[in-house]
């Protein structure tokens, strides 16, 4: 099959060129094409067995050497030199050589294409031309605008007779999205589709290594390679060459599709072969080594716009779910009926992934809404699901349920597409999302059927000889989930289990506990705690949820609001802690919450900054004044680390922690928080001593003040110093 054909080892070349094969090491010749001699002095031919600096110029044989020493000859690069060989013999002239030279498993392949006697007969692509080109490029606005602004510009370049922008899809099917030919071009391809077979595995490979291929006459003679016993019994991989030949299936190919000259350049949209710039002549036709040039850079440059157009539309939708599913998980921290939650109200599941029904499984109570199978359906989908998706996977998605579950023909309409997660390893509750059937019809470049026929001789198949409109019609379809989304459904499932269903196992465990307990007093005391664990755990669990949510956010104010607000929710979490871990149910250890932030903070932080804390010990205070100080702290400290880090060095910040003591030197039973940082200090403004800032993190300053009659100095010591007084 066409599949298993090694098209990397042609055994031979295009005419147009000469090839020379060396060893990377010694540089001595072990292959050559057999029409060297054309160009070679007879002393120098066979050139097996002479080292390249013979055959070659001194500057040449140099720059390959200082290629192969910088590693720049590898992966698809090349040196590139216009080159004039010395005369054959007496009374010739030397000829001038396109060369093109790089390095692929150990041998240096050097290729020769004959310059053309009168350049000037064949258009070559000016820099003015090109820098247009892309121009008007940048400047389309949608896939179509750009895929047929390239076309027409690469056709005008190149002067190939039609120029396609050939896109393939999820299963490597091809469509030809956009062309440009001239006016009796009698074999328009735009809008038709080709099966993956017309383009097999090895040649996408080999598209996305070697990103562009000229081919000047389909029906040239191939000149075969010739190797020395040294070159060992492998054939020369050609992976790379400029001049390979093609393989006699594409050749055939092209006679059946009416081409002869041809082009193809990979379009490689974020490192994966997004489709190729496709070039058609029904004749044979040369295109310049600076015109071949210029066409692959546009075809880049389109590339570039691809993955502009295609990933603002991408991050446009992205946002707009995580909003949804935010605002949903939100909903979701305030509730015991976690399915309730999830199907009613807005947002709920239906508003997900652009479907048009969904679905709770909970054990075997479903809840639907939207266009759903049945609820007996449902369930009998739910069990399929339980035993025949993998123990290890967290999801399924399919846009052909009928092909993996039989009874799901006779709701095809409501439900062609599934996408369903699981919730927690026990699978006892289900998320589904269901897409209705899209019936379509599909143009087909010939019958997708028959992409290959019986050969002969030399050639065992045949390509297919029939590109005429076939019409497909396509049912038991829908749109597909794309990856992305699956990704967030298995987010949404794992917050129903962290944030719902372990609440409600705590909550039965704590139950338990209780009903054990033989006196009043003892119950309320364990539950007080629990309730503190568990605010501490939630406001735990909202921290995940916006670090969560700054990963998803490029923007740097943006991604600052959400460290300082994670930070805020932290300081109350740890106040909720001291209560769970202390004595008392309404005093806190103020020193050791404090102390248990700063080190948070300092961790958030990073490295470069640190806090050195000292706290009276035993300093028990209300939990009331214990939230609001922790909140002052916070926003201190978070302050100090924004605007008192150097650039050679992050802040030094010091808190101090203590008791007030009156007149006397008794305990007053008030509280002395002071945080130092070692910045600048603070501007002339703030030499009143009053916390006049304007911020949102000064105004939460003044209001937690208020709210515990505190008040506020500030004074310039070595730094900025802030001293609350409660």
């Amino acid at each position: 099959m066409c599949e298993r054909e090694p098209i990397h080892v042609p055994g031979s070349i295009q005419p147009n060129a000469v090839m020379l094969a060396a060893d990377a090491g010694s540089f001595e010749i072990l292959a050559y094409s057999a029409n060297a001699a054309d160009v070679l002095p007879p002393a120098f031919f066979p050139p097996t067995g002479h080292r390249l600096e013979a055959v070659l110029p001194a500057g040449i044989v140099s720059a390959i050497r200082d290629g192969l020493a910088a590693h720049s000859l590898t992966d698809g690069r090349g040196l590139r030199r216009i080159i004039t060989l010395p005369p054959k013999g007496a009374g010739s002239q030397g000829e001038s050589f396109h060369l093109v030279a790089h390095v692929h498993l150990g041998r240096v392949i050097v290729e020769l294409e004959l310059a053309p006697e009168r350049a000037e007969d064949f258009s070559a692509a000016s820099p003015l031309d090109t820098e247009l080109a892309m121009a008007r490029l940048r400047a389309a606005e949608s896939l179509t605008e750009a895929a047929q602004i390239a076309a027409l510009e690469i056709r005008a370049v190149t002067g190939f007779e039609s120029v396609l922008v050939y896109r393939f899809d999820s299963d490597w099917n091809g469509e030809a999205i956009a062309e440009d030919m001239v006016p009796d071009w009698q074999r328009p391809l735009i809008g038709l589709r080709f099966p993956a077979s017309d383009i097999p595995a090895q040649a996408r490979a080999l598209y996305t290594k070697a990103k562009s291929r000229f081919v000047i006459d389909r029906d040239c003679v191939p000149v075969p390679l010739v190797a020395d016993r040294k070159a060992g019994n492998a054939p020369i991989d050609l992976t790379f060459a400029q001049n390979r030949t093609l393989s006699p299936i594409h050749l055939e190919y092209q006679r059946n599709l009416g081409v002869d000259g041809s082009m193809s350049v990979s379009i490689m949209v974020e490192n994966r072969l997004w489709g190729l710039m496709i070039g058609h002549h029904r004749r044979p036709h040369y295109v310049a080594p600076e015109t071949r040039a210029a066409a692959t850079v546009l075809t880049d440059a389109f590339a570039m716009r691809v993955q502009e157009i295609e990933g603002k539309a991408l991050w446009s939708e992205r946002q707009h779910h995580l909003d949804l599913q935010g605002r949903l998980v939100r909903r979701l921290t305030r509730t015991e009926d976690f399915a309730q939650t999830l199907m009613e109200g807005s947002p709920a599941l239906l508003d997900l992934f652009g479907t048009s029904g969904a679905a709770i499984v909970s054990d075997d109570a479903v809840r639907q809404a939207g266009a759903t199978p049945g609820e007996a359906a449902i369930g009998a989908l739910a069990a399929w699901l339980r035993t025949s998706v993998p123990a290890e996977a967290r999801s399924f998605v399919t846009d052909t349920l009928v092909l993996h579950h039989a009874p799901a023909s006779a709701y095809t309409e409501t439900a062609s597409g599934l996408l369903a997660v699981f919730v927690g390893s026990e699978r006892r509750h289900l998320l589904l999302w269901f897409k209705p059937e899209m019936p379509s019809t599909v143009t087909w470049g010939g019958d997708p059927r028959k992409p290959v026929l019986p050969g002969s001789g030399p050639v065992a198949v045949l390509p297919r000889r029939s590109f005429e409109r076939w019409v497909e019609e396509r049912r038991g379809h829908s749109a597909p989930f794309a990856p992305w989304k699956v990704d967030l459904a298995e987010q949404l499932a794992e917050a129903v289990d962290g944030v719902v269903l372990r609440q409600r196992r705590k909550i039965a465990e704590l139950t338990e506990l209780l009903a054990e307990k033989e006196r009043l007093l003892e119950q309320k005391d364990l539950l007080t705690r629990e309730i503190d664990h568990r605010v501490k755990n939630s406001l735990q669990i909202v921290t995940a949820f916006l670090h969560m949510q700054r990963r998803q956010i490029a923007d740097p104010a943006a991604r600052q609001a959400f460290s300082e607000t994670s930070a805020r929710v932290m300081s109350v979490a740890r106040v909720h802690d001291s209560l769970y871990q202390g004595d008392s149910l309404e005093q806190v250890d103020l020193g050791q919450t404090i102390q248990a932030l700063c080190d948070d903070l300092a961790g958030m932080a990073g490295d470069e900054h640190s806090v050195a804390m000292t706290a009276e010990a035993g300093l028990m205070v209300p939990y009331r004044h214990a939230v609001a100080l922790s909140l002052i702290t916070t926003e201190l400290v978070t302050n100090a680390f924004k605007y008192a880090g150097r650039p050679e060095r992050g802040a030094r910040i010091t808190v101090t922690v203590k008791g007030r003591t009156d007149a006397a030197g008794g305990q007053e039973g008030a509280v002395r928080l002071t945080v130092c940082d070692d910045g600048v200090g603070m501007p002339p403004d703030w030499e009143s001593g009053k916390a006049q800032g304007t911020g949102l993190g000064m105004k939460l300053v003044r209001a937690m003040l208020e709210q515990i009659g505190a008040r506020l100095e500030a004074e310039n010591a070595g730094g900025a110093c802030f001293t609350v007084h409660a």
